[in-house]
């Protein structure tokens, strides 16, 4: 039986033409049933796929054929299923765009990418690295997380600041203000999701004066793949797909809470009140009760 597979992936790198790779990223996709979201920019390309894993491996084979994109980690987890004509069920269509940025952080002037990617971004750290700055730096270490409010209400690592950001644009304004001043001289980690929105956020934060500035390569995603959930994690990861989130292993902690009962849960949906347009976290029995109530405020 044909298995179902989702690719995470990014790679920051000069594109001279984006909209003539967005015409053959869209047409490699296509002819190979995958579904998704893929954005490029002048500085590189973002995507997540979703499809059968023998499609997958011949899109990631002929996307890595491409100078530029050569040294992309492509990250791998376990799709819900295909359909009978073998598209992912974890995504409505494929869509493949070209944005002034591929993470919107509304900066698109004070992004510097070279070949080698990100020019003045944080100190790359694995997830090993990690755990020996945590031993050797111990509570002075900080970590900072580079995903919307919502994301971390299910999933975070343990003691981690989570700014009041909505999207990502938030970032800047919030770092512009002043609000985390007090990190300057700590050491701090920045983290998300698979690793490409904290080496935008990293390179915001030193060129605003932080001075020992971290990213956990390869984000959380390969963190749970090493350490699951026997680490410095806490939870489930939200993702951007039908999923909605997933867990590192069998024993992985609730710590979302329902925004109408208070109940544990990881459960996130879109609001389906026509005026509240966001997301919440919230627990099978209170979907109706919460949208009303969200869309009152």
């Amino acid at each position: 039986m044909p298995l179902a597979k989702i690719l995470l992936y990014y790679g920051f790198a000069p594109l001279a033409d984006p909209d003539a790779v967005r015409l053959w990223q869209r047409d490699l996709a296509e002819s190979l049933g995958l579904r998704g979201r893929i954005l490029l920019s002048k500085d590189g390309i973002n995507g997540t796929l979703g499809g059968e894993m023998g499609a997958l491996k011949r899109y990631v084979r002929k996307t890595r054929d491409y100078p530029a994109f050569k040294h992309i980690d492509f990250k791998w987890s376990e799709g819900t299923g295909l359909d009978d004509s073998g598209a992912s069920l974890d995504f409505p269509k494929l869509s493949v765009k070209v944005r002034d940025e591929i993470v919107s952080f509304g900066a698109p002037g004070e992004l510097q990418v070279d070949e080698a990617g990100v020019v003045g971004g944080g100190t790359r750290l694995t997830p090993e690295a990690l755990h020996a700055l945590v031993a050797e730096r111990g509570d002075d270490v900080v970590f900072f997380d580079g995903r919307n409010a919502l994301e971390a209400e299910i999933g975070r690592f343990a003691g981690a600041v989570v700014p009041d950001a909505a999207t990502a644009r938030d970032f800047v304004q919030l770092l512009d203000s002043g609000e985390y001043d007090d990190l300057k001289g700590k050491p701090v980690v920045t983290y998300c999701t698979g690793g490409i929105r904290c080496e935008v956020l990293s390179s915001l934060m030193t060129s605003r004066g932080f001075g020992e500035v971290y990213q956990l390569e390869g984000g959380i995603v390969r963190y749970g793949e090493r350490y699951g959930d026997d680490g410095l994690w806490n939870g489930s990861l939200y993702v951007f797909d039908g999923r909605g989130s997933i867990d590192f292993s069998d024993h992985a902690a609730v710590i979302g809470s329902c925004a109408v009962c208070g109940a544990a849960t990881k459960r996130t949906v879109n609001c389906t009140d026509a005026a509240c347009r966001t997301q919440l976290v919230v627990c099978e029995s209170c979907d109706t009760a919460a949208c009303a109530a969200h869309a009152a405020t």
